[in-house]
């Protein structure tokens, strides 16, 4: 092409003339006067030239050369010659005027010097017409460079090459010399190499270009040619293989990406999905992960004898084109693998296996099953590997690796990537694996500590639902309970403590034990929540550091929520200790939560809890649960209680129904936190059941309670029942009036049970007693003890109540006494 820069003007005498050079003579219009042997020589045109245009000798016809002829001028600069068989010469033109007598030009005189000779026929790396020690020196070096060489024109089309830059491309030499780079851009090339040499040729400046030409890795370097003026003239690329040192940077990139993308989770079928997508496709076109069932059930593997078919479950399986091969084994299915498979053989000598169509045994393995088979012969599979999962002296699985589309086969390279991979992977597995056991251990301890089935009772119709953490800290300390208590009374418990796994369980455990040894006592809420307090803050200090939540005495806490309801008097009475309160239904449809006074989570201690009491319509439905179900990912408490209320609002006349509807519209698939839901539907006892006497402290007045007893029974109906009931009624009136104080009042309840409870106003509690041989008394609550089916005391804030519990005649039980 022709080289546009500032053409030099000088005089004829400027530079003594190279050694090397050819003598042309034109005249003054441009023709051809004289040809020199030189001439002939290097740019192969015979004497017959003689007469025609000189520009038929350049490359083109708008040369500078030319417009330096038609000035008269001296000139000295680059230039482009066609050479008789066609190709171009790169060579430098001096041209001094041919002076007449008079001091004026009538003909030139042409000195052409090579000096980089190009030729676009050239079939020797860089070998031009050149002649003489400057080619000697400038060819072999080019020639026999150690990196892939090229020089482009300022079109970009090849002028020079060498041996390797032919071998990178893959094509002949004689395709390129004088092509457009564009036009011999090899198959699978991005283009990024082209648009590099194009923003050379625009900016003159350097440029470098990291790409895969081929399945090889190149890094060309790429600068601007310029000649002795500084004008640009072409573009000179230097490419180095860079294969090995690229391969090295994409596994060290692929192992610092598995270290982020594998084992985010405890969960072994989604660390063995995680694998999957890390060497797919970086390094496979496909890959299935198999496992013994033994890891996926948290246990640690069974030894696999050699020479024994294998059973591995598939626990995941990914391709870089889906369905492409088809699988012969679905995900979560069992394969048999015989002891010459790949897979079969890899775990048997517990280190990884290349394998391929070369290999008789994998031959023999795919033949033996018709999706394998059509998979290699349809979708070109050749080349395999199979890599044990080994974590902690133990084999978990095999990973196999397998190639189709991509050309080259798995090298020891390769192997000893997959084998750093699926290290990391099996590490990971086998703590999913110990959390999966430790996991199942805990939630089998939270759920044997939780009511397996409720209470049967009269207060409430109720049910329940538990739901453990999916987080990887595992179950937490939430518990429910329901305790029948005296007078047809029922107490709802519902409690958190804080933290997870095996020590809140255990923690959990102890506090609901206390919870319904201290709701025995039938102590009043606020005062069983202090009870339970002194009781955490206690075993919180113990001497080994070790309290109710495990290690570290600052880190246990827990809320607890302890209600009584009464179906006599409809009294709902709660009271909290941190905890979430309760939201109720009325049976008219209004939706309302609690505004319950919270009281200190249990362990502060100093600070007093208070009683909520409120009267509840029968058949009000309560709602008590844990703050997982409102504090679901961490939303606002107030929205969340607001969607509980809309979604009780919609509750079912089924209990059960009522509870799946809770935690389906309020959890997600997958809860961050322990949830424990309780669900109450209030029953009450009409007037036909209760029968109520106040009496005067008289003792005269035990037969009239006796009587008054008596006929009540009658009119119930429970005749059978007289004779122990006055002995109760008998014992229990005259020590209220003996020991006790005004008012005192007699009370009868038929419900399961057949109850009589008499309370004064004194808190001084009765104790049961032998009484001696020779005593007088002390023998009227061993009486009561020994014929009813229990008894006992609650506190009130009135007094104290005395209570007999006896069987209903006919009733269940009765027919054993």
């Amino acid at each position: 092409m022709a080289q546009r820069g500032s053409a030099v003007r000088e005089s004829p005498h400027d530079h003594r003339p190279p050694a090397d050079l050819a003598t042309i003579v034109v005249g003054a219009h441009g023709e051809v006067l004289g040809w020199s042997d030189d001439a002939q020589r290097l740019l192969g045109h015979s004497p017959a030239v003689v007469g025609h245009a000189v520009t038929e000798l350049l490359a083109v016809d708008d040369s500078p050369a030319w417009d330096a002829l038609a000035t008269g001028e001296a000139w000295s600069g680059p230039v482009e010659v066609r050479h008789r068989d066609g190709h171009r010469l790169v060579g430098t033109l001096r041209a001094c005027p041919s002076l007449g007598g008079q001091g004026k030009a009538h003909g030139w005189s042409v000195v052409a010097v090579t000096v980089s000779p190009h030729s676009s026929g050239n079939r020797t790396q860089g070998a031009g017409t050149a002649g003489g020690s400057d080619r000697a020196m400038l060819e072999p070096p080019f020639a026999q460079a150690s990196v892939a060489l090229a020089t482009f024109d300022a079109k970009l089309r090849y002028l020079q090459v060498n041996s390797l830059h032919v071998d990178m491309l893959g094509t002949g030499e004689a395709q390129l010399h004088g092509r457009s780079y564009a036009d011999v851009l090899p198959d699978g090339a991005d283009g990024g190499w082209l648009r590099q040499l194009r923003q050379v040729a625009e900016t003159a400046s350097p440029a470098r270009y990291d790409g895969y030409i081929g399945d090889r890795a190149w890094s060309v370097e790429m600068w601007p040619v310029k000649d002795s003026s500084g004008r640009m003239c072409g573009v000179g690329t230097a490419a180095f293989d860079n294969s090995e040192q690229h391969g090295a940077h994409q596994r060290l990139a692929l192992l610092n990406q598995a270290g982020a993308r594998i084992g985010t989770a405890l969960d072994v079928g989604r660390t063995a999905r995680e694998l999957a997508q890390v060497v797919v496709p970086n390094l496979a076109d496909f890959v299935t992960v198999d496992l013994f069932d033994s890891v996926l059930e948290g246990d640690e593997p069974t030894p696999y004898e050699a020479g024994e078919p294998v059973l591995l479950r598939r626990a995941a399986a990914l391709s870089a084109v889906e369905g492409v091969p088809e699988l012969a084994v679905e995900l979560g299915a069992v394969d048999t693998y015989p002891p010459f498979s790949p897979p079969a053989r890899c775990l048997a000598a517990a280190r990884p296996l290349l394998s391929g169509l070369d290999d008789p045994d994998f031959v023999r393995w795919i033949e033996g099953d018709e999706i394998r088979s059509a998979g290699v012969h349809r979708d070109g599979i050749h080349s395999g590997m199979a890599v044990p999962l080994r974590a902690r002296g133990m084999v978990l699985g095999v990973v196999v690796l397998w190639r189709s589309t991509r050309p080259g086969t798995f090298q020891q390279d390769d192997l000893l990537l997959v084998e750093e991979l699926a290290g990391r992977a099996a590490v990971s597995m086998d703590n999913a694996r110990r959390y999966t056991r430790e996991h199942a251990a805990a939630l089998t301890m939270q759920r044997s500590l939780l009511p397996q089935v409720l209470p049967q009772q009269a207060a409430v119709e109720a049910a329940f639902r538990y739901l453990p953490a999916s987080s990887e800290s595992g179950v937490g300390g939430d518990w429910f309970d329901v305790i029948p208590l005296s007078g047809t009374r029922v107490a709802l418990v519902v409690g958190d403590v804080v933290g997870h796994g095996v020590h809140a369980s255990a923690a959990m455990g102890r506090l609901r034990t206390a919870v319904r040894t201290l709701a025995d006592v039938d102590l009043p809420p606020d005062e069983l929540l202090t009870h339970i307090d002194d009781l955490v803050t206690h075993l919180g200090s113990d001497d080994d550091g070790v309290g109710l939540g495990g290690p570290g005495v600052g880190e246990f806490g827990a809320t607890c929520l302890y209600a009584v309801y009464d179906p006599v008097s409809r009294r709902f009475t709660l009271a909290s200790a941190g905890h979430p309160p309760p939201s109720v239904l009325y049976p008219d449809g209004t939706v309302v939560t609690i505004g319950v006074s919270p009281g200190p989570p249990l362990g502060v201690g100093g600070v007093p809890f208070e009683i909520t009491e409120l009267e509840l319509p029968e058949s009000s439905l309560i709602a008590l649960h844990t703050d997982g179900l409102v504090d679901a990912h961490h939303r606002d408490l107030d929205l969340g209680f607001a969607r509980l209320r809309d979604s009780l609002a919609a509750a079912s006349p089924s209990l059960e129904a009522t509870c799946d509807t809770l935690i389906g519209s309020m959890l997600p698939e997958r809860p961050a936190d322990d949830v424990a839901l309780l669900v109450a539907r209030t029953r009450a006892l009409h007037a036909d059941q209760v029968a109520t006497w106040g009496l005067p402290v008289d003792p005269e007045v035990v037969a009239d309670a006796r009587a008054q007893a008596s006929r009540q029974l009658a009119a119930w109906g429970l005749e059978e029942a007289s004779f122990i009931t006055e002995l109760v009624v008998s014992e229990l009136v005259t020590n209220a009036i003996r020991y006790g104080e005004a008012p005192i009042q007699l009370r009868l309840i038929r419900d399961r049970t057949l109850i009589c409870e008499v309370s004064d106003g004194s808190s001084t509690a009765p104790h049961l007693r032998r009484a001696r041989t020779f005593d007088e008394g002390g023998r009227g609550l061993l009486l009561v003890a020994q014929l009813t089916q229990g008894w006992g005391t609650r506190h009130t804030s009135t007094g104290k109540t005395i209570w007999a519990e006896q069987l209903l005649p006919n009733g269940p039980g009765w027919a054993d006494l």
